[in-house]
């Protein structure tokens, strides 16, 4: 006959064995969390091919894109800029040159709000906004949507699928917004750089002053520093 004290401790035993087998399932599928979090988001290109690509995130620091235009120009390079519904709509002119230099556009929503805290209508209007005013402007409908934050939620990705939208994130980050160091900028844009890269980037002073060394060490490695569009697009076979 089986104790109290034997009893509880059985129980205990049972608990700990429990725990045991749902940490050991969570953490040998841990990637698949992760995965499904984000299943809808590009994270970074083809790798079957030797392209990258620097992708500016602009809703600030317009005084400091017309010099990235031109150092991407020095260098005959063309790549995205994520632009805010509502950073446009106060630099109409600035943004009419980056469009004019031939750059890609994609969408970074209107006013930088967190998608993961929007529902539906909220997200639409974010995304819908956007697209009329780049639209306004372009004549031309983007295609790529750039999470504000990075921050990434279930109604966010059904309007994007229902607005034909490719969410995009990226698999690296410069984090220039924070840290203010040139060294630091080239570093983390450049170092162990691999096929298909997204290098997240903002127009700030010592993102420009980082620019052409960036540049420079991905082309002296064999890369093409070309659009996002370019760099997710399949191996032409």
């Amino acid at each position: 006959m089986i104790n109290k004290q034997s009893l509880v401790s059985l129980t205990a035993n049972v608990i700990i064995v429990f725990v045991l087998i749902v940490i050991a399932i969570v953490g040998l599928g841990g990637a698949e969390v992760v995965a499904v979090s984000g299943e809808d988001a590009i994270y970074r290109g083809n790798e079957a091919v030797a392209n990258v690509s620097l992708m500016f995130n602009v809703y600030w620091g317009t005084e400091y894109v017309n010099d990235i235009l031109k150092v991407l120009d020095a260098f005959q390079v063309k790549t995205t800029f994520f632009v805010g519904g509502c950073w446009v709509a106060k630099n109409v002119e600035v943004f009419k040159n980056i469009v004019d230099k031939g750059h890609e556009i994609g969408s970074h929503g209107y006013s930088h709000k967190d998608a993961e805290k929007l529902n539906y209508a909220q997200n639409e209007d974010e995304i819908l906004l956007t697209e009329k005013m780049i639209f306004s402007i372009t004549n031309k409908k983007p295609t790529l949507f750039a999470p504000p934050s990075g921050s990434i939620g279930s109604s966010m990705f059904e309007v994007c699928k229902d607005n034909d939208y490719t969410v995009i994130m990226w698999s690296r980050d410069t984090i220039d917004w924070r840290d203010k160091d040139v060294n630091m900028v080239i570093k983390r844009a450049t170092s162990d750089i691999q096929n298909g890269e997204l290098i997240l980037m903002h127009p700030t002073a010592h993102t420009l002053k980082a620019l052409p060394k960036i540049i420079g060490d991905l082309k002296s490695k064999g890369f093409m520093v070309t659009t996002v569009s370019e760099t997710i697009a399949p191996a032409k076979v």
